[in-house]
């Protein structure tokens, strides 16, 4: 068998002109969580429809399961799932409605999808709330329950995009609750996301901007390997104040930042090397007035390296 279950190879798409995915490559192990990040309009989606069959490619080749999405989509149909950014159920229908929908469209038999009926209103926290309309559900009950009707045929892959957008923190950390049940049980996910707290939660993550994979690996060796220079963490009372003081050094040249960005109530500052710009940030500070109580060189978050890769 093929150690990978999803495996693309130069794969681009070009709209006119405009090259929306640019000779990508990379491949998915069985149960992996597959992050795929990247700025708006970097070609995330479009990468993703091409997986799906939605889009032909313009050059390159993709295999989902072994099979060619441009060629055989209607043999890969019944084994891959699919949630868009978009919520797409229907409102007017009941959470129970939209499952049996989802599962007579996937041809479940009778017998199925009653034992998936129960399986997913039991995944999704609808035990009782499975008779109520979807447009009366919560965000975080309707993403669950989308999830819930994008797996109702229990497929081998799973393409999630964007699917915690708009949803709340406690939600969000539900939802990737059963994005790794799924994992458990060797179903391979891919999933785009702008939250930089989930995509360490994947298990490798991909970078693309421009349309170009930049990165690729475990958070953890990306941070190591892809991250220009060193963070300084300052923390003071008066953060937006030192935030100007801050960007004024760099758009005069006085101080060399790769990137200067408000984290929470800290300022975290990229410079070439901690120990070398420490006294001298800490010196403009105070010169403006600003009292500072740390400035420490620490870890980069994987929102450090994302920046600094797409730079």
């Amino acid at each position: 068998m093929n150690e990978y279950t999803i495996e693309v190879n130069n794969l681009s798409k070009k709209f006119g002109n405009f090259t929306a995915v640019d000779n990508v490559s990379f491949n998915v192990r069985a149960g992996e969580v597959y992050g795929w990040l990247g700025p708006n309009g970097a070609g995330k989606t479009t990468t993703i429809r091409m997986l799906l069959g939605l889009l032909t490619p313009t050059s390159g080749e993709a295999r989902v399961l072994g099979y060619n999405p441009a060629t055989q989509i209607k043999s890969m149909q019944a084994l891959i799932g699919y949630m868009s950014q978009l919520f797409t159920l229907y409102t007017d229908l009941t959470a129970r409605e939209n499952i049996r929908f989802y599962g007579l469209a996937y041809g479940l038999s009778r017998k199925q999808l009653r034992q998936r009926q129960a399986d997913i209103l039991e995944m999704a926290g609808l035990i009782g709330r499975e008779n109520t309309l979807t447009s009366n559900l919560s965000g975080g009950w309707k993403q669950r329950l989308a999830l819930g009707c994008a797996i109702v045929h229990e497929p081998k892959v799973v393409f999630l995009d964007e699917p915690t957008a708009g949803v709340d923190p406690i939600s969000r950390r539900e939802f990737w609750g059963l994005i790794y049940a799924m994992a458990k049980k060797d179903v391979t996910v891919l999933v785009t996301t702008h939250y930089m707290d989930e995509a360490e939660l994947c298990q490798r993550v991909g970078f693309i901007s421009q349309g170009k994979l930049i990165a690729l690996d475990t958070p953890d060796q990306l941070k190591q390997t892809q991250m220009r220079g060193h963070v300084l963490e300052i923390n003071t009372d008066n953060a937006d104040r030192a935030m100007r003081v801050l960007k004024a050094a760099q758009d005069k040249g006085q101080l060399p930042f790769e990137e200067v960005a408000l984290y929470g109530a800290q300022i975290h500052a990229v410079v070439p090397d901690a120990e070398t710009f420490k006294a001298p940030i800490w010196a403009l500070l105070n010169a403006e007035g600003i009292d500072v109580h740390s400035i420490e060189w620490i870890a980069p978050t994987l929102e450090d390296v994302f920046i600094s890769a797409v730079k």
